[in-house]
């Protein structure tokens, strides 16, 4: 549920965006990304690092969109994002205990090292291509288009996270009696 409303914000942002202009999207995507983060405090008394990372990367490049009248700044967040979250994949394998998949996912399913240090690795290569397929979509198409692919990009992530479950349940440990 909670992804869920981790998603309103992108989906505030297309909306306003397909009525309005890019300006106009970009400020309810910064006031919608405020909400979800105050809801989320509200019910659990915290926020979960990943929207906070989100909201802050939104509020900035946001912030920085409406005061230079620029786009580019709000088209480039998710390719920062992303490349962020791939660094934080791949440094966590390196300087970490666990690689940060094993982390996130260790209390629903259980296999070996060597199966988490590959998860890992093929999120941060996901990461790093969605990356450089929103650089594409920035610099070689409409913003309208860009503004489809950044809401289709969540499909993919979807998409790309249930095949590595499916993968990674068919390395699973088996269930100790």
């Amino acid at each position: 549920m909670q992804a869920l409303y981790d998603f309103l914000p992108v989906v505030a942002f297309f909306v306003t965006f397909k009525f309005a202009d890019i300006y106009t999207a970009t400020a309810v995507l910064m006031v919608a990304t405020v909400a979800v983060a105050l809801q989320q405090w509200f019910r659990k008394r915290a926020v979960s690092p990943m929207l906070l990372v989100s909201a802050g990367l939104g509020l900035v490049f946001g912030g920085l969109t409406l005061y230079f009248h620029n786009q580019l700044f709000i088209m480039w967040k998710m390719s920062i994002l992303y490349a962020l979250l791939a660094a934080a994949c791949l440094l966590s394998q390196v300087f970490g205990d666990k690689p940060l998949i094993q982390k996130m996912m260790e209390a629903q399913i259980e296999t070996d090292a060597r199966t988490w240090r590959i998860a890992n690795v093929a999120w941060a290569l996901f990461f790093l291509a969605l990356a450089a397929v929103n650089l594409v979509f920035v610099y070689r198409f409409s913003a309208e288009v860009w503004a489809t692919w950044k809401l289709a990009s969540f499909g993919v992530v979807f998409l790309f996270s249930l095949a590595l479950g499916v993968w990674l349940a068919g390395r699973a440990a088996p269930v100790k009696p």
